[in-house]
């Protein structure tokens, strides 16, 4: 049987050794999650998913996963973002918010002892999607509100039970997220704005030229499994789909389980530990 979000919120909760704001809203926030001794720590930026909609959750929903990951040496930096529904969130708000907390990294790496050389981002569901337009951002259009002059780089993305193709995301009925919140999400299309998936789904900023791991669940009933497959293919094959049998979406985030220690693997591997 597939995991539930309750066998995961069950379990004892950590806390980070840190928390700092890059915004005025209660979900402008970035939780730090540091491992014993003195660093430089390798980090893993973590990207949480629950349909873009801060009211099906937030950074807490991977505490877990930042602990687990703390206790085997790499800093944690959990990001937060105002969803569609709260107010600023949606297009162009969650996007600058996600962003605005990934460069944070750079102010605040000295005091953390974080080192930025090589970071790796890891999203899960709606994160996913934010995860891999993290690291393509630096392709946006230049008459996109969402472009920013000096974005940190992100050299491996590592999607967990993604959404990577918005497009795709909005024609799949059958994805656990519906199709309305995609439509909030990237906004209304106007002057000067006439394509809303210009700026926002990863396959119109292709090639990321960054590794991008996929690790899907192959019972996963939220995200459909083709959604991972015509992803891949789309990106002719700059990206790895890696695919986890008797798992559905719970486990990809779930310390202990096989999706978890596939993604353990993946992180290693891209650090070069």
């Amino acid at each position: 049987m597939p995991m539930t979000w309750a066998d995961l919120t069950a379990r004892p909760r950590p806390a980070p050794q840190a928390t700092v704001s890059y915004g005025t809203d209660d979900y402008q926030k970035v939780d730090v999650w540091l491992p014993d001794g003195p660093g430089p720590f390798p980090v893993a930026l973590m990207v949480h998913g629950g349909c873009w909609t801060t009211s099906i959750a937030d950074r807490s929903l991977m505490d877990w996963a930042a602990d687990d990951l703390r206790k085997a040496g790499y800093a944690v930096w959990n990001i937060d973002y105002r969803g569609v529904d709260r107010p600023g969130g949606g297009y162009p708000g969650t996007f600058l918010d996600a962003a605005a907390a990934t460069d944070l990294l750079r102010a605040d790496a000295a005091q953390y002892h974080l080192d930025l050389s090589h970071v790796v981002a890891v999203g899960h569901s709606a994160g996913g999607h934010l995860a891999l337009w993290l690291a393509a951002r630096r392709n946006l259009p230049a008459s996109s509100p969402l472009r920013s002059a000096d974005p940190l780089p992100i050299a491996h993305v590592i999607s967990l039970g993604g959404l990577p193709d918005l497009e795709a995301t909005a024609a799949s009925p059958d994805n656990g997220c519906g199709t309305d919140v995609v439509a909030q999400l990237v906004g209304k299309p106007g002057p000067g704005r006439p394509d809303v998936y210009a700026d926002t789904s990863v396959p119109r900023l292709f090639p990321l030229g960054v590794p991008q791991d996929l690790v899907n669940g192959r019972e996963d009933s939220i995200i459909p499994y083709r959604l991972a497959t015509d992803y891949v293919a789309r990106s002719k094959n700059a990206a790895t789909l890696h695919t986890v049998e008797n798992t559905g979406h719970v486990e990809l985030i779930a310390p202990g389980t096989a999706a978890w220690k596939e993604t353990r693997h993946l992180i290693a591997t891209a650090l070069g530990r």
